[in-house]
């Protein structure tokens, strides 16, 4: 049960992820939470280095879609203007707007990664309906209610993949 909270991959922020390595890999599309992930939780537009890098992903034909458990006016006030299809109030963990995600970007499951700054949404989420898992490191030091409680959980959990080894979280920061 522990091993779907296990990312395939830990990287310190969506910039080092490479759209040639993805190509690679056979990733076609990505799906990406956006609070923590791409911009802090209270940033209302992308960054500059942002808008960078969803360029070098279109450059390579590599789809992106965010897919977000915040409410519509958060989510499509940040994707609306950068033309990038997006999923709110998308419930994750559970299954069902990966699913949909899928289907919005017309893409295999194989061929698409999940990124994200959450053990207990994101990672979980995207392991448990069988995507490639990207785990990053939160852009802010701060969180909404419920990230704090998750973060509880989710620093228990990182201790026991720090003791077995299989997870390098703290000393990325």
């Amino acid at each position: 049960m522990l091993k779907l909270f296990l990312p395939n991959k830990q990287v310190k922020s969506v910039f080092d992820i490479q759209p040639m390595e993805l190509k690679e890999k056979g990733i076609k599309a990505i799906i990406t939470d956006l609070d923590n992930t791409l911009v802090a939780w209270d940033c209302p537009d992308a960054t500059p280095e942002l808008l960078e890098w969803f360029q070098q992903m279109r450059d390579h034909g590599i789809k992106v879609l965010i897919v977000s458990n915040n409410n519509q006016k958060r989510v499509s006030t940040f994707s609306t203007p950068l033309d990038i299809p997006y999923i709110f109030e998308a419930r994750k963990p559970m299954g069902k707007a990966f699913r949909r995600a899928i289907q919005l970007l017309d893409v295999k499951r194989e061929e698409t990664v999940v990124i994200g700054d959450q053990l207990l949404t994101d990672i979980f989420g995207g392991n448990r309906s069988g995507f490639y898992t990207i785990l990053v490191l939160p852009v802010a030091q701060t969180d909404g209610f419920w990230t704090r409680f998750n973060r509880r959980i989710e620093r228990r959990i990182m201790k026991v993949f720090k003791r077995k080894g299989l997870i390098t979280w703290e000393e990325n920061k």
